[in-house]
């Protein structure tokens, strides 16, 4: 599909509208948050899989063994390392700064990743969760090293990937693998339990190449102080801090952020979207060319390969 002339389609209904002449607001999610088929046998035990749907997030500890976290914590070091010295449009660094503070596409500039974004632990269950065949919509590292890495805005990502990305559906979810101690200290992913159930309507244009900014510092896509307020009042804050091997899993529409990391331990996690297959992408919501394939996939969407690892898949070669 040529990105370059796709364009939004005014003809499609649009279920989530937000942004352009849209008033700030919060409404019911029309979708459900776990797909699955209730008479299938769920990978992790059934009260967890009913803990994701109400809540919509779950904190699972111990997945990875200690040899496999030092395998990966190595091939996340390598990056980074190499990253700081490339210009290359998968990195973002920390605004004002060389700091690295993401990079994206990570399956598709790591074996290792390739593999962890495709182990049954984490796609096995995305994939059930969300019903479907998955497909990776995003893979990124996030890095938030001591005492300079920066805060990341509320939002919902769902808002930012239907409006930018022209994910028509709430089908999505998100799994990060935490490759350091994540300490209520260090910025841990803050989360509002149940507010998945909410869409919230966000203001505003969305700008020409709004990706270049907002994956330092988002600024559009933001919901509205009152609203935050509100789901906050509503649901609460927890945050999701946990050891090195643990997984967060979140829905796409749940409303998290995090903190600046002020202390001296960094903050490290592989983050992957899984997307249902039949979800996948069409043209933006916005009047605004698709965002680029490294934070969206568009034209390279493939079917997971649920694979079994070990901790020498990850060994970095």
């Amino acid at each position: 599909m040529n990105t370059e002339t796709l364009e939004r389609d005014t003809s499609r209904v649009d279920l989530y509208p937000s942004r352009g002449d849209s008033k700030a607001a919060i409404v019911p999610r029309k979708h459900p948050c776990v797909w699955a088929d209730p008479a299938t046998q769920p990978p992790v035990d059934r009260s967890l899989i009913e803990q994701y749907e109400r809540d919509g997030f779950l904190v699972l500890r111990n997945v990875f063994t200690p040899d496999e976290v030092a395998h990966l914590q190595a091939e996340l070091d390598r990056l980074r390392h190499q990253a700081e010295s490339l210009e290359r449009p998968e990195v973002i660094t920390e605004k004002g700064s060389r700091k690295v503070r993401s990079i994206f596409k990570v399956h598709a500039l790591s074996a290792v990743f390739a593999k962890l974004a495709a182990d049954e632990r984490l796609a096995g269950l995305a994939a059930y969760l969300l019903g479907d065949d998955v497909y990776l919509h995003q893979s990124r590292l996030n890095y938030k090293p001591g005492f300079h890495g920066k805060e990341f805005y509320w939002h919902s990502d769902f808002e930012t990937w239907h409006i930018e990305d022209g994910m028509p559906l709430p089908r999505a979810l998100s799994i990060s693998v935490s490759l350091t101690d994540n300490t209520p200290h260090n910025g841990p992913l803050l989360v509002m339990p149940g507010s998945h159930k909410h869409y919230v309507v966000c203001e505003g244009e969305t700008p020409p190449d709004n990706y270049q900014m907002s994956l330092q510092a988002q600024e559009v896509g933001v919901p509205s102080d009152e609203n935050l307020a509100w789901l906050a009042n509503d649901s609460g804050l927890v945050d999701t801090a946990g050891p090195a091997g643990s997984v967060l899993i979140f829905d796409c529409n749940l409303m998290h952020g995090s903190n600046s990391n002020i202390t001296h331990l960094p903050r490290s996690n592989a983050f992957f979207v899984y997307n249902a297959l039949s979800n996948a992408v069409q043209a933006p919501f916005c009047n605004q060319p698709p965002r680029p394939e490294f934070i969206a996939t568009r034209d390279e969407i493939t079917p997971l390969v649920v694979r079994r690892n070990t901790a020498d898949d990850f060994r970095p070669a």
